[in-house]
Parts: structure tokens; C-alpha cells; sequence
């Protein structure tokens, strides 16, 4: 079980790994290559899942409502918890609620169970940023217009790969194969990048930084124990919702944030310590899983 464990954490951190120590060495400027990910390569790999002949929508009904719940019922458990410590909650809630299903969820699906689990992992990816460009967004800035969610391309490559499943269409093989090869781009880079960021961490904010690395996995477990026995989800789908549900804080929290200047650097440790967390965390979800 161990060496199990190993074999699939081992790839994961191993990459963020180097992008940390390149980070340390080069302090490359990421912001160009994480724009270039979320509009094209992320999206590419959302139309390549969805629009495949073997993904089923049917199928992740039930799955996606419950990535939802355990989104905004984490929010629930924890605005209280940020009134009564005395932290602003358009600080501490969003990071608690939106989870790292980009960068952590979709390589530790993808190395857990393989090919096969992917294109759950996706949809909860998708639930996920669906959301956080909406809910997420609206709550720090009210003035948000909802209707600009449809131009993220994420959500764009969703519609796209859904009407080309739906309408049975069958992409060409040379063009398929060169979405498929821009799509395996989007996961090494967003481990990579993640690496990257965490040579940001600022420790003066490290109490904030603790209670979020905390409330992250918690609120979401606590949801999930809550939810759960009354779906009819398959096993993967199980164990995938589980993964989902303790995963750190997204990297885009930190960047929604400096967007909208929202204490970004208390944000930035929250999603920093959250995601040094997760050292323990998955590996210790891990054991449950397997």
C-alpha cells in the first residue's frame, strides 16, 4: 500500500518539485505561460474529455451536484468560522470553498486510477471553475456581470466538446491527435507552475495561512460525509469525490484576489500553506482510496 501510495504521489510532487527549485534559481515570470494555460491548453484538454465517444454525460449527473455541494457548503462551514476568528470572509471563504481540482485534482485522478477516471475528474474541474468564475467572483466584487462567464475559454471548450458529443460528430484523426497532444501539455505545467508559486510564501501571515491549510480539507470532508449516502455513485466516482473534497485551496484564489485587491497576500498564504498541506493530506486521503 505504501509503495502504492508513493508511485502515485511520487510524479505529482515530484514535479512541483522542480518547478520550486527552478523557481529558487530563476525566478521565472510564470504569468504568460499560466495565461496561456488556462486559454488554450486547459480548455484543448476539456474538449478532447468531453468530446470523446466514450465520455457519457448521463453518467456524472449525480457527481457533478455533488462537487457543487461540497463547494458551497464548505463556504457555509466556514463564513461563520471567519466571522468568529475576526477574518474578512471575502479573504478566508473563497479559498475554503474553490478547490486546486486543476493543478492537484486532475494529475492525482489521472495517476490514481488512470485514463478511465479521467473525465469525471474533469467535470468536477469544470463544476469547480464554473463556479468560482461566478460565485466566487460575485462575492468579492458584487458588480460582476454573470454573463461573462460564457467568455472563459474553459467554459467555451465545455460547450464546444458537449455539442460535439451530443451531436455524434467524429473529429478527424490528424486533428484529434493534435488536441490530444496540446491537452497533455496543460497538466505537467500546471504542477510545474505551482512549484513556481511556492517559492512566494510569506510566512508573516502563517496563522491565517494555518486555519485556512486546516479548514480547506475539513469543511470539504465534513460535507462530503454529510452528502454522500444519499447518492447512487459508482465506486471510482466515490473515490474520486473524496479526492476532491480535501484538495488545498486553487492557485486562482490567489490571483482573483491580487485581481480585485483583496488582501492578496494573506490569500496567497492560505493557498500556499494549503497546498504545503497536502503533503500530508493526500497521502493520508490516499490510504482510505486505495
Amino acid at each position: 500500500m505504501t509503495q502504492q501510495i508513493f508511485q502515485i504521489v511520487f510524479p505529482l510532487f515530484a514535479i512541483v518539485l522542480a518547478g520550486y527549485l527552478y523557481g529558487r534559481r530563476h525566478a521565472p515570470d510564470m504569468a504568460a505561460a499560466n495565461q496561456i494555460n488556462l486559454d488554450i491548453f486547459v480548455p484543448t484538454l476539456i474538449f478532447h474529455v468531453l468530446s470523446d465517444k466514450s465520455f457519457e454525460l448521463q453518467q456524472f449527473g449525480e457527481l457533478a451536484l455533488i462537487g457543487a455541494i461540497i463547494i458551497l457548503g464548505s463556504g457555509l462551514i466556514t463564513w461563520p468560522i471567519a466571522r468568529l476568528l475576526g477574518y474578512q470572509t471575502r479573504t478566508l471563504v473563497p479559498p475554503m470553498m474553490f478547490s486546486n481540482s486543476g493543478n492537484m485534482g486532475l494529475p492525482l485522478a489521472l495517476f490514481t486510477f488512470g485514463e478511465a477516471a479521467l473525465p469525471a475528474a474533469v467535470v468536477l474541474f469544470l463544476i469547480e471553475n464554473t463556479l468560482h468564475f461566478s460565485v466566487g467572483v460575485r462575492m468579492i466584487d458584487r458588480t460582476t456581470s454573470l454573463l461573462s462567464l460564457f467568455r472563459i475559454p474553459m467554459v467555451a471548450a465545455a460547450i464546444a466538446g458537449l455539442a460535439i458529443t451530443l451531436s455524434n460528430i467524429e473529429i478527424p484523426t490528424p486533428a484529434a491527435t493534435a488536441i490530444e497532444m496540446a491537452a497533455q501539455v496543460s497538466i505537467p505545467l500546471m504542477l510545474f507552475s505551482l512549484g513556481v508559486r511556492l517559492i512566494q510564501i510569506d510566512f508573516g501571515d502563517w496563522k491565517i495561512g494555518a486555519v485556512g491549510a486546516l479548514l480547506a480539507p475539513l469543511s470539504g470532508l465534513l460535507i462530503y460525509l454529510m452528502v454522500t449516502p444519499f447518492f447512487t455513485l459508482s465506486e471510482l466516482q466515490i473515490k474520486l469525490a473524496l479526492l476532491f473534497a480535501v484538495l488545498p485551496p486553487a492557485v486562482l484564489n490567489f490571483m482573483v484576489a491580487e485581481k480585485y485587491q483583496q488582501e492578496p497576500q494573506r490569500v496567497a498564504a492560505i493557498v500556499l500553506m494549503g497546498n504545503v498541506a497536502a503533503l500530508a493530506v493526500i497521502p493520508i486521503t490516499l490510504l482510505f482510496v486505495l
